[in-house]
């Protein structure tokens, strides 16, 4: 196997080595620029003119604009560029964003960040908000279980870090992920390609688009099937975990009854079925840091189970247990018009949207062949309907402007379960006796149901001012409405009978079954919020292609209604908005005729009222400790990006992109404590809470860069067509992070790096391109996210295995 490896790894290596040792030929501007890779704020390519060879990007303002003349740090990943890479989910495009960070337990309890803010790894909760929003061709999707779908035929993707809110739709406070597919040609046009690879990887796409009536309705049709086998196993049940299927198709219809009238309408609808998730075990700690041993430990927990055999903990074994079913299945689909009107002076946009997200899990919670908890989940189905409407003028005036408004609906249909077992009793409760632990735990189960309801109104506008030619200043103000209502209620689903035991028994029993999930009578809770969000930017071209910028922008994060089981003591369920106050300087420059692009920013973030889980004493019940979703003073994020894209020629490009992020809580002290600390230690009071002030958000790494290749070299004509080799390389590396609310050392996710390759051979007219590919080229061992328990066991999710494949594409 290690000989395989060795040959693999050394054929990619002498591959990309000739490719990238071929001597440049003379650049021409527009192969260089959509040849290479272009992950940074902009790449552009040598050319005379201003527009040439740059990236043109229309979400960042709401119209077309070379990407160097925005005083707003954005990324921008081409069609291209996704392509070389064969990225097809946000988690692997995050490897050429690095201020961007994407980590999942599954779909549902995603976490996207933006230079460390965006959402917490405390939160899983429906009634609460994101602070990045996600966009694909204009409509913002409410959940971000929705991201996790295949992305399929893709023009683009811009990365805006950020607050965003007075030219998109829904108030963020994090950034924008912004996503653009392909519209419909009336040229006909069809492309296909398949990818295979070990660990049963299959994947087909395709896309075909053409006239039905010339000049007046096109059409698009695009889909894509993937799947894989898994890279882990169940030994249990003698199975593959972590495999999936994922099925997407989407058809648009693109009317134009005049000159400046468009419309289009796109229908879409994706599936995924993944045996998810497995967790695997990292380690079995017994004793607190202070050297106290833990009480009632995960070694002494199994300890109780003779026959039963202890697993692997040596998470990359990919060796992993359970005795009950678990899945990750969801679908989406929705569909959406967009009417484009061309008024001469301004265009005229409105966008109305309306989509459905079914989510079915299942889950073993304690993650052993034991039956302990034999059900742990929340399926939702969520509903949303947008309208957004919008002017913005047309051309250079003196003052360009952009007006909106913009109506959001939402509902999150949530429904709990949680079941245990046979083994719940003696795992938990060994103490109790047998009769009554048994009777209280073996098949009990509680079902629970939430719905969180939304309506947003928003009216925004935003100005450019040119005083100058080269100088502008930006403004922008944002007024938002919004009412959220929402009921939580939790009942017995199965219990044993437990009439024929006496009163003393009968009360011990419901004791133990209400310290683990009681009865929630069911609640209402509402809440109504008016806020001001706005931003002032003031740009100045130093020379033609020198940008410097400076911005100030106010964000609002909508609270949030926390529907779960809260303590009886907790009379207000809701959670107060966030107030984001976000300061950026930066530049923008191109030299050497245009081949050389370096922009950089400098930014300081601070967000009051931050949600979180926090951990206080029950001021009824001093003896009681409380854990809950509320709001902590403040958090900060500050911190540098750097991009820099060369396109030595036409034959050679190079890419590096890099981003150093301290977001700590200035203030959070009471912060749940890590399963580490001793809560009560010998002589000392019982610790309550834990001081986090001062320390490192989750999730965050401090640190993180990428970097990236690509080369081509001609090689003749096949058949009347210009053939050429080309090889493409990227590396992309993450400092440490925690995946914890508690920041405990036991989560916390050693830095890692990322090797990909690619070498492949194509047409000049791209009729066919045949190319192999490796991820993760060096096989490296790496962990997404780590969860430690208060019975000292950490589990953990892995990163992919070395994949090796082929892809053939071909289009026309």
């Amino acid at each position: 196997m290690k000989t395989a490896r060795t040959a693999i790894t050394a054929l990619f290596a002498s591959a990309s080595a000739l490719a990238f040792g071929l001597a440049p030929a003379h650049a021409a501007a527009a192969a260089a620029a959509e040849d290479q890779a272009a992950p940074a704020d902009a790449t552009l390519a040598p050319s005379d003119g201003a527009e040439e060879g740059g990236i043109v990007v229309t979400g960042s303002r709401r119209r077309e604009e070379n990407v160097q003349d925005i005083p707003l740090a954005v990324s921008v990943v081409s069609a291209a560029a996704l392509e070389k890479r064969g990225d097809f989910t946000l988690g692997q495009i995050q490897q050429q964003v690095p201020s961007l960070q994407v980590f999942s337990f599954n779909p549902r309890n995603t976490n996207i960040n933006i230079r460390g803010l965006g959402s917490n790894v405390a939160l899983t909760n429906d009634g609460l908000e994101n602070g990045v929003g996600f966009y694909i061709d204009n409509v913002y999707y409410g959940r971000v279980g929705l991201t996790q779908f295949d992305l399929v035929d893709l023009e683009s993707i811009e990365v805006l870090r950020g607050p965003q809110g007075t030219l998109f739709g829904k108030n963020t406070t994090s950034g924008v992920i912004n996503i653009t597919s392909r519209k419909p040609s009336f040229d006909p046009e069809a492309s296909f390609e398949a990818h295979v690879g070990n660990y049963g990887f299959y994947q087909i796409r395709g896309s075909v688009s053409g006239a039905v009536v010339p000049d007046l309705l096109a059409v698009r049709v695009s889909g894509a099937i993937s799947q894989n086998n898994g890279f882990t196993y169940n030994k249990t049940y003698g199975t593959r975990a972590q495999d999936y299927r994922n099925e997407s198709i989407r058809a648009q219809a693109l009317l134009t009854p005049a000159s400046n009238l468009e419309v289009r309408v796109i229908g879409d609808y994706s599936r995924q079925r993944q045996h998810n998730v497995l967790n695997l075990f990292v380690a079995s700690n017994t004793t607190f840091t202070d050297g106290v041993a833990i009480p009632n430990s995960f070694a002494q927990r199994i300890a109780r189970f003779p026959g039963y055999t202890a697993p692997s903990f040596n998470a990359f074994d990919r060796v992993g247990e359970s005795d009950s079913h678990y899945q990750a299945n969801m679908a989406g689909y929705g569909v959406s018009g967009q009417v484009d009107w061309d008024l001469g002076g301004a265009a005229l946009t409105s966008i109305t949207a309306y989509r459905w997200w079914d989510w079915d899990p299942a889950n073993d919670a304690d993650n052993t062949s034991l039956p302990v908890i034999v059900k742990a989940q929340q399926a939702n189905r969520q509903r949303q309907f947008s309208q957004e409407v919008r002017l913005a003028s047309k051309g250079t005036n003196t003052l360009d402007y952009v007006l909106g408004a913009y109506y959001f609906w939402q509902t999150v249909r949530g429904y709990g379960a949680t079941g245990y077992g046979a083994a719940a009793p003696t795992w938990f409760i060994p103490a109790v006796p047998a009769a009554v632990s048994n009777a209280a735990l073996n098949g009990y189960e509680v079902n629970s149901y939430s719905e969180p309801r939304t309506k947003t109104f928003a009216v925004f506008g935003q100005t450019d001012w040119h005083i100058t030619p080269a100088l502008t200043l930006t403004t922008g103000l944002r007024f938002t409405h919004e009412e959220k209502t929402g009921t939580f209620q939790q009942w017995v689903a199965k219990a044993a009978d437990i009439s024929a035991f006496p009163d003393a028994a009968k009360a011990a029993i419901l004791g133990i079954r209400a310290n683990f999930n009681k009865v929630v009578p069911l609640y209402e809770t509402s809440f109504k919020d008016d806020s001001l969000s706005g931003l002032a930017s003031l740009s100045w071209k130093v020379a033609p292609d020198v940008l410097l910028y400076g911005t100030y922008a106010r964000g609002n994060k909508s609270g949030g209604l926390n529907l779960t089981q809260l303590p009886a003591s907790i009379t207000d369920p809701t959670v107060r908005p966030e107030k984001v106050d976000s300061f950026e300087v930066g530049f923008k420059s191109q030299f050497w005729d245009r081949r050389a692009t370096l922009n950089a920013a400098a930014f300081l973030t601070e967000i009051g009222d931050y949600q979180t889980a926090i951990t206080d004493v029950d001021p009824a019940n001093p003896l009681v400790t409380r854990q809950y979703i509320a709001n902590i003073p403040k958090v900060r994020s500050k911190g540098i990006e750097g991009d820099f894209n060369l396109a030595v020629s036409e034959r050679f490009q190079l890419n590096a992109s890099a981003s150093y992020t301290e977001a700590t809580y200035v203030r959070y002290t009471n912060a749940p404590v890590a399963p580490e600390i001793n809560p009560s230690p010998v002589g000392l009071p019982k610790i309550v809470a834990a001081d986090l002030s001062g320390e490192q958000l989750p999730g965050v790494p401090k640190f993180a860069y990428s970097l990236g290749a690509d080369a081509n070299a001609p090689l003749g004509e096949l058949g009347g067509r210009e053939v050429s080799v080309y090889a493409h390389a990227d590396w992309s590396y993450r400092t440490k992070f925690n995946t914890s609310s508690s920041n405990s050392i036991w989560a916390e996710v050693p830095g890692y790096g990322l090797l990909n390759a690619r070498i492949g051979f194509r047409t000049g007219d791209g009729l066919w391109d045949a190319s192999i590919w490796a991820r993760n080229l060096l096989d490296k061992d790496y962990f997404l996210s780590l969860s430690a328990a208060a019975t000292g066991v950490v589990t953990g999710q892995v990163g992919e295995p070395r994949t090796i494949g082929a892809t053939l594409r071909t289009k026309f």
